[in-house]
């Protein structure tokens, strides 16, 4: 099964937030490569929540798709923060997944403690200068993040 993780800032929308809508479109990603990620994403996969540009920096929780791939509808809203005015409904250049609420931890998993492990030496997140919004993470760091979640 593949892994992701998917970087929120919780002042906009948490791990709690996904708690209480139970599910939600991950819209909003104007990142190519962000954008190519999403459209690997299969029905069941698991991500982890991280909680970024905030107090507390780090993993929050356990979502899972629930829907796969499809055009984000924010890009066509020029209301929207989201809006690209260069997107053509009859070929959409955004696309989002629906993410369902798996589980939220107690703490949340510090950027700092990611950084320490040596077995996430590899992980684009601890990589200096690695800022998508969405990353897969390998079979190993997801096994190796468990194994240290608070």
């Amino acid at each position: 099964m593949p892994y992701w993780l998917l970087k929120t800032e919780p002042d906009l929308f948490s791990i709690r937030d996904l708690a209480e809508k139970n599910t939600t479109p991950w819209d909003g990603v104007r990142n190519y490569q962000a954008r190519n990620f999403m459209d690997q994403m299969r029905l069941g996969d698991r991500v982890f929540l991280y909680h970024s540009s905030c107090k507390e920096v780090g993993i929050a929780g356990i979502g899972e798709v629930v829907r796969e791939s499809y055009p984000d509808v924010s890009q066509f809203d020029d209301k929207s923060p989201y809006f690209d005015p260069k997107s053509d409904p009859a070929k959409p250049r955004w696309r989002c997944v629906d993410i369902g609420f798996v589980e939220s931890w107690p703490k949340v998993l510090p950027l700092a403690r990611l950084k320490s492990e040596a077995a996430l030496a590899d992980m684009p997140l601890v990589q200096k200068g690695s800022r998508l919004s969405v990353m897969p993470v390998t079979d190993q760091q997801w096994q190796h993040i468990l194994g240290i979640k608070p």
